[in-house]
């Protein structure tokens, strides 16, 4: 398994690096990022994944989001891959619109033409690139988390609901929580995965919920001034399906705060310190 180094700079005691390699799942080069705070000679550490939103690249949180001093307080590997394939080659939208296609791949495994052969996202942020990381840094692959940000944090909450038992924490901020009722998503499953609704379901949070899928607790932000509140991201229909499936959710409303890394950076501290106290326990 083999990376190349794009960049390392030292920061907070750690390095944060930038990573490219051939991937198999999306067969083009792939680029992520890895913070990896100061630690003992031999010491495996717990490792947090953050999945970004539409159009987005590794680089947005790592150059915005403000996780490095907390993560280096805490011990936590931080890993950022993007959010789709990339390449000449790569099939985007006819309009080349921002929410499909490149930068949008919206972290399931396509099966319509022309998108099946490349984005296979599920499979790289579940199994490819971990294998990778696993094999290339100090991690403790029984202590792992997931969080993401709209599109990502989609993605970060289906990837806790169907697979529970690996990741030991899940959040979110302002995630769309319900594609298939919303513009981005049905365009995007209906794109990836063909107009049958039911085989989105498997990456609907809400859906999911509804199914059976069972979680140990979320917590997730939003702010009541983000202008697709209302129309994308929905979060009363997570509360409500959490609510009625028993499943614990800490769901905090943030006067003023956009859809912005502004607000990103504001409470992601708030959740590295949730995630490293279920990652520690």
């Amino acid at each position: 398994m083999t990376i190349q180094t794009v960049s390392t700079n030292k920061s907070y005691g750690g390095v944060q690096g930038v990573y490219r390699h051939a991937s198999a799942e999306t067969k083009t080069d792939m680029t992520f990022s890895v913070f990896v705070p100061a630690h003992a000679d031999g010491a495996k550490l717990p490792v947090v994944w953050y999945l970004s939103g539409l159009t987005c690249t590794h680089a947005n949180v790592t150059e915005k989001g403000e996780f490095r001093r907390a993560c280096a307080e805490l011990g936590l590997i931080f890993v950022a891959p993007d959010t789709s394939p990339r390449g000449a080659d790569v099939p985007g939208d006819a309009n080349n619109a921002y929410d499909f296609g490149l930068g949008a791949g919206f972290y399931v495994d396509a099966t319509e033409t022309p998108f099946a052969k490349n984005y296979r996202m599920w499979s790289y942020v579940t199994d490819e690139l971990p294998k990778l990381v696993a094999a290339n840094f100090p991690v403790d692959a029984k202590r792992q988390s997931v969080m993401g940000h709209s599109m990502g944090g989609h993605g970060a909450l289906t990837v806790a609901l169907r697979n529970p038992h690996r990741y030991r924490a899940a959040s979110a901020f302002a995630p769309i929580v319900a594609p298939s009722q919303v513009p981005w998503g049905t365009k995007a499953l209906g794109g990836y995965l063909g107009p049958n609704n039911d085989t989105w379901r498997a990456h609907d949070t809400v859906a999911l919920i509804e199914d059976g899928a069972k979680y140990s607790g979320f917590l997730v932000d939003y702010g009541d001034a983000d202008n697709f509140l209302t129309e994308q991201l929905r979060p009363e229909l997570l509360q409500a399906a959490c609510s009625k499936a028993n499943i614990p959710l800490t769901l905090r409303r943030q006067p003023g705060y956009d859809h912005s890394y502004y607000f990103i950076s504001t409470f992601m501290a708030d959740h590295l310190h949730w995630h490293a106290a279920r990652l520690t326990a």
